[in-house]
């Protein structure tokens, strides 16, 4: 596959890198020269430096006879001219852009993306999918990372195991004996800063992180077995009050659990817009960091605080601020992978990373056969796939134990119908199922490869 990728910063770079690996033939696009020598320095690829959205610019990098373009520049204006022209002047079938201004997401114009008028195909918003993230935390507290899959059967959930978890230093095979009803399973485990998909003998120790397949029934009961209660959220703190905080404090304003919502912005004129938003929720203009608006704000009582600023350090510091003043959980919005490390020693219980967010909705819509959903796991150390098998598949009729998946893959979950599969060595995959496979990001390739239709299905 021939694809234009148009933006070489962080979530551009990240899409080039995934499929650059799988040997498409990738071009990155950016009017910034360093980014696009970085680009081709690191990684498989050829750059052209120069605006994204001039005709010249989109020939040379040969939109002729590109599959794909996807427009991820840091302004929507130039995400969508560049859709447009590579529409009109070179046919380009497939065009995904990042949109950011919530205008132009709003449901009265999704006319505007009909091929008669800006033709784009698929249109990424950052900003929505990270509230989305960050709600998904609020609503499972005891993890610091959660996913739904399945039609919303079953979510992936990351839990870090403390000293008192009852399951500890147990095989993991044990464990299918000693919960034989229970619907959850170990797809993935990082210790000492290294990711792997476990074997059935493979034990959990103290400091583990480890990535679960459950039932969405079974959810409750898994965290209970794995040493974490669940606890209603009723008080949160919103820290900035921009697309992202905006977005979460109006779903809390609609949750039909009554969740008491507070928003600090340090901007006034974006607090007074908040204000002016909300219905519900208190906003206070202030900074996050500030002791006195924390208290303000009664963070020390809050269930959790949400910090969503467009600065990383000023949510990690915020987020540490809360915690020490009495908040029962703080998730941080952190841009940059590498501060993710300190999210432990710092007391930060979850984080969402918008680049990973992003990355995880385009790689949805480029990847090959039937790929329903992705999710990118830490800084692209790993993904869970969700795909639906078709009769050309070759995993399609053969029972799990004669897949050749993988070292570093597990089929986590299979749907059928309307029913829900934890999968054992004698689980037959059939034509039509929909399975969610956990994957180191080496092997996913081949694990696209046992997904992948042949030509003759066409």
């Amino acid at each position: 596959m021939k694809v234009i990728i148009c933006g070489a910063g962080q979530v551009g770079w990240q899409i080039a890198r995934h499929l650059a690996s799988e040997q498409n033939d990738v071009t990155v696009v950016d009017n910034n020269a360093d980014l696009v020598r970085r680009a081709t320095d690191t990684l498989d690829v050829a750059g052209i430096a120069g605006f994204a959205s001039y005709p010249d610019v989109l020939d040379r990098a040969g939109a002729r006879d590109a599959d794909m373009v996807i427009a991820a520049t840091h302004s929507d204006e130039v995400n969508m001219v560049t859709c447009q022209v590579a529409h009109s002047v070179f046919g380009v079938t497939r065009k995904i852009a990042r949109l950011r201004a919530q205008s132009y997401l709003e449901a009265i114009y999704r006319d505007l993306y009909k091929r008669d008028h800006m033709p784009i195909d698929v249109v990424i918003s950052p900003e929505r999918e990270v509230a989305e993230a960050a709600l998904q935390r609020i609503a499972a507290p005891a993890t610091f990372d959660t996913e739904s899959f399945l039609d919303d059967q079953v979510q992936l959930l990351g839990i870090h195991l403390d000293p008192d978890c009852p399951v500890l230093n147990t095989p993991l095979r044990q464990l299918t004996d000693l919960f034989s009803t229970l619907r959850a399973m170990v797809v993935g485990v990082r210790r000492e800063g290294t990711l792997f998909a476990p074997e059935p003998g493979d034990q959990l120790f103290v400091e583990d992180q480890v990535y679960l397949a459950a039932h969405r029934e079974d959810v409750k009961r898994t965290l209970e077995i794995f040493g974490k209660p669940t606890r209603r959220q009723e008080r949160v703190v919103i820290v900035g009050a921009g697309n992202v905080g905006l977005a979460v404090a109006k779903a809390l304003e609609k949750s039909e659990t009554r969740i008491r919502a507070r928003v600090i912005e340090r901007d006034r004129a974006r607090a007074e817009h908040a204000a002016d938003a909300l219905e519900r929720t208190i906003v206070l203009n202030g900074d996050g960091m500030d002791s006195e608006v924390l208290a303000e704000a009664s963070v020390g009582r809050a269930d959790a605080v949400v910090c969503v600023t467009d600065d990383d350090k000023v949510n990690l510091l915020a987020a540490v601020r809360a915690k020490t003043a009495g908040c029962k959980m703080a998730i941080a919005l952190v841009n940059d992978p590498t501060l993710v490390t300190l999210m432990e020693p710092l007391g930060i219980d979850a984080y969402v990373n918008p680049r990973a967010t992003t990355v995880s909705s385009i790689l949805r819509h480029i990847r090959h056969g039937r790929v329903r959903g992705v999710y990118s796991i830490g800084d692209a150390e790993a993904e869970v796939i969700e795909a639906q098998v078709l009769s050309t598949s070759p995993i399609s009729g053969k029972s799990l134990r004669e897949v050749d998946f993988p070292e570093g893959a597990l089929l986590g979950a299979i749907k059928r119908d309307d029913e829900i599969l934890m999968p054992d060595g004698s689980t037959r995959i059939l034509e039509g199922d929909i399975v969610m496979i956990f994957a180191m990001a080496d092997d996913v390739p081949e694990v696209e490869r046992l997904l992948q239709v042949s030509i003759d299905f066409f």
